[in-house]
């Protein structure tokens, strides 16, 4: 079995996060080469897995003739001009969500990869590697529920990570790219259809720097899709009990539920304030398995010469509900999601 050699650029939170599971838990994949420009961090993380080499630069390591693919994990503004270099030095390219900051990049993004046609390309919309999604997916291709009438996500930060949190508020491309990105490409995935028409609505109830990026702290929005499924999303920045990301699918025959309680395990605290069950107070912890599975499909699709299921398209589609609800928060009004 072929070692696929990665390169990662970006070792922030979910930077680390894949440059560790290649490096530890990823099955024939190898952390060959890393890149950051923080250089304390890089030193860090070659120490840390015996890395062979680092890089400030992106250019310098994609010229790195031992590198079969490149993880991009940098700031969403990077990822198209990231996946260009990597791609016209012909290695294969995972990249994390989004694709682009806006639909023009990911329109971009798409023109370098079809230039590219024996090179892979994988987006990192990992919740479709999470054990419980994948068996949400299953049982909805099976019919045990019907035809899907609903899908209801809710998705929220916790509060105990809301230095960062804010820190990166202003990088982010605001609530409806950050953070529903995942459930758009959900709702795309279960119901198997577009958005067509959407509604954002939220505001600002706890910190004031999102009213200054014109975005909310606190957001949600209606969706109908082509095949007339219905989707509702609500996305918050600071919960107080933990990471939570619950899903529910209403069908006619039957409804799904993923973590209606983000709980951890299966322990229950019996004590003085009752009965409670400890949650996940990161994302990284609640998605681990997730972000070491798509990692795995992704270098056994390289091994195999497979084409991976999530592609350039996806992102882009994703990328236009995701834009279309901003602006309707914005005008405050019900938009058709357009081509």
């Amino acid at each position: 079995m072929k070692t696929v050699k990665f390169g990662t650029v970006g070792l922030g939170r979910l930077g680390y996060e894949h440059a560790k599971n290649i490096a530890v838990s990823v099955p024939g994949a190898e952390l060959t080469a890393i890149c950051d420009v923080d250089e304390v961090q890089l030193k860090k993380v070659q120490e840390e897995f015996d890395v062979p080499y680092t890089y400030t630069d992106i250019n310098e390591m994609v010229k790195n003739p031992e590198l079969d693919a490149i993880a991009i994990v940098s700031p969403t503004p990077l990822h198209v001009e990231h996946i260009k270099i990597a791609m016209e030095a012909g290695k294969h390219v995972f990249c994390d969500k989004p694709l682009g900051a806006t639909v023009e990049q990911c329109l971009e993004a798409e023109k370098v990869i079809e230039a590219h046609p024996d090179q892979l390309f994988m987006l990192g919309f990992m919740r479709r590697f999470d054990p419980s999604y994948m068996d949400v997916k299953q049982k909805i291709e099976n019919g045990d529920i019907g035809k899907v009438i609903l899908v209801r996500c809710i998705t929220q930060d916790p509060v105990s990570t809301i230095e960062g949190t804010l820190a990166y508020a202003p990088h982010s491309g605001g609530q409806f790219l950050d953070m529903c990105v995942h459930d758009i490409d959900l709702v795309r995935w279960f119901t198997k259809s577009e958005p067509k028409k959407v509604w954002g609505i939220g505001g600002v109830f706890e910190y004031e720097l999102y009213r200054e990026l014109n975005d909310g702290d606190n957001c949600a929005a209606t969706m109908q899709c082509e095949n007339d499924a219905m989707a509702f999303m609500y996305t918050g920045r600071a919960a107080a009990h933990g990471s939570h990301v619950e899903t529910e699918i209403i069908g006619t025959k039957g409804t799904l539920r993923v973590a209606s309680v983000p709980s951890k395990n299966l322990v229950e605290v019996m004590s003085e304030h009752g009965v409670c069950r400890e949650c996940y107070q990161d994302f990284l912890s609640r998605w681990h398995q997730a972000y070491v599975n798509e990692m795995t499909e992704f270098a056994s699709c390289v091994r195999e010469n497979r084409k991976p299921e999530i592609t350039v398209y996806d992102g882009t589609a994703v990328n236009k509900v995701a834009n279309r609800c901003k602006e309707s928060f914005e005008t405050k009004q019900l938009l058709d999601v357009i081509d």
